[in-house]
C-alpha cells in the first residue's frame, strides 16, 4: 500500500501514513491534500487550503514585480566640434537624467573627416565624464564602434533612493495657493 510523508496544516509533521486515510484526514479536515516532494522516499504531502495558498503566492508575485525597478537608459548624441553652450544643454539632459536614476548612454557621432580624429570624441567624452562625477560614474569605457563612439554613464544612488529623493524635493514645491 502507499505511503505519504504528512505535514499537517500548521507545517507539523504527522508522520507516514497509507494514502487512503491521508485522504481521509484531509476531507474531516476541508482541506486539500498536497503533495509537495514527489521524488522524496516516500513522497511528501500537505494538507492545506490550495486556492488559499495560489492566491497569496499570486499577491507575493505582484509585489515582487511591483518593487522591482526596471533599468532606463536615456541616450545623448553629441558631435565632436559641438559649442560650448550645446555642451553646456546636453550637460544638463545628462545630470537630469542622473539625478532621476537613469543610466545615460552618450554618442558621439562622427562625420567625413572627423572619424580620422577619434582623439577629440575621448577627450570630449572624458570631459563629460569628469563633469558629471558628483551624479555618476563611468560603467562602460568610450569606445569606437563605427562612426559613433559610445560610452554608458549611471548614477551613484540606488535608483529606489533617488525616486524617494526626488518626490521629496518636489514635495515643498508648489504647493501653496495661488494668489
Amino acid at each position: 500500500m502507499p505511503e505519504v510523508r504528512l505535514v499537517g496544516p500548521n507545517g507539523e509533521q504527522v508522520g507516514i501514513v497509507p494514502v487512503a486515510d491521508a485522504l481521509r484526514l484531509a476531507q474531516e479536515a476541508d482541506l486539500d491534500l498536497v503533495e509537495v516532494a514527489p521524488t522524496a522516499r516516500p513522497p511528501v504531502a500537505k494538507l492545506m487550503d490550495y486556492g488559499k495558498f495560489k492566491y497569496e503566492s499570486a499577491v507575493k508575485a505582484r509585489e515582487a514585480r511591483k518593487n522591482q525597478s526596471s533599468t532606463v537608459i536615456k541616450e545623448i548624441k553629441l558631435r565632436p566640434k559641438i559649442d560650448q553652450h550645446d555642451y553646456e544643454t546636453k550637460k544638463g539632459h545628462v545630470e537630469r537624467f542622473l539625478r532621476s536614476g537613469d543610466k545615460v548612454k552618450v554618442t558621439i557621432m562622427f562625420r567625413g573627416r572627423e572619424q580620422s580624429r577619434p582623439e577629440l570624441g575621448y577627450r570630449l567624452l572624458r570631459r563629460l565624464a569628469e563633469d558629471v562625477q558628483e551624479l555618476g560614474q563611468v560603467e562602460s569605457q568610450a569606445k569606437q564602434d563605427g562612426r559613433n563612439m559610445v560610452m554608458v554613464l549611471g548614477p551613484h544612488k540606488r535608483r529606489g533612493d533617488q525616486k524617494a529623493e526626488a518626490r521629496a524635493a518636489q514635495g515643498g514645491k508648489g504647493r501653496g495657493k495661488r494668489g
